[in-house]
């Protein structure tokens, strides 16, 4: 699946968060990692720059979660609890943003989602490019 930059409307499952992303490369690169968070929250991320998403309603109910090095902002929904995207370790310039609560958009319509090394090789501590840990694949029935 490939477009380029465009506007998205997004919401948490309640409804009581909503945005407006324009993603960077559009859904064009959908990537999960296997750092402690993003492998217990299973989301599937594309990115934004920080200037490119606007929480249009509820930006109270935003919840922030902060851990280890306290760099990357993880922001929730107080209500329903649903992820909706974060303020990235590995570039503090763009946020991830959950591409499940995007208008439209599942996590199921991407055949192959890339999954990078967020334990032994986070490109913020080795300061190298993000290294491949595998490939998700998503087969119809």
């Amino acid at each position: 699946m490939s477009e380029s930059a465009k506007l998205y409307h997004g919401s948490c499952h309640c409804d009581a968060v909503a945005f407006t992303a324009n993603l960077t490369e559009g859904l064009s690169k959908p990537r999960r990692c296997t750092c402690s968070i993003c492998r217990m929250r299973g989301a599937v991320a594309v990115s934004a720059k920080l200037d490119d998403l606007n929480v249009t309603r509820g930006e109270d109910k935003l919840s922030l979660y902060q851990f280890n090095t306290g760099t990357a902002k993880h922001y929730f929904c107080s209500i329903c609890g649903i992820y909706t995207h974060h303020q990235r370790r590995s570039d503090p310039s763009l946020y991830a943003v959950n591409i499940a609560c995007l208008e439209g958009v599942s996590p199921f319509d991407f055949e192959e989602v890339e999954v990078y090394d967020g334990v032994a090789a986070h490109t913020s501590d080795t300061g190298g490019k993000p290294v491949r840990a595998g490939v998700l694949k998503f087969i119809k029935d």
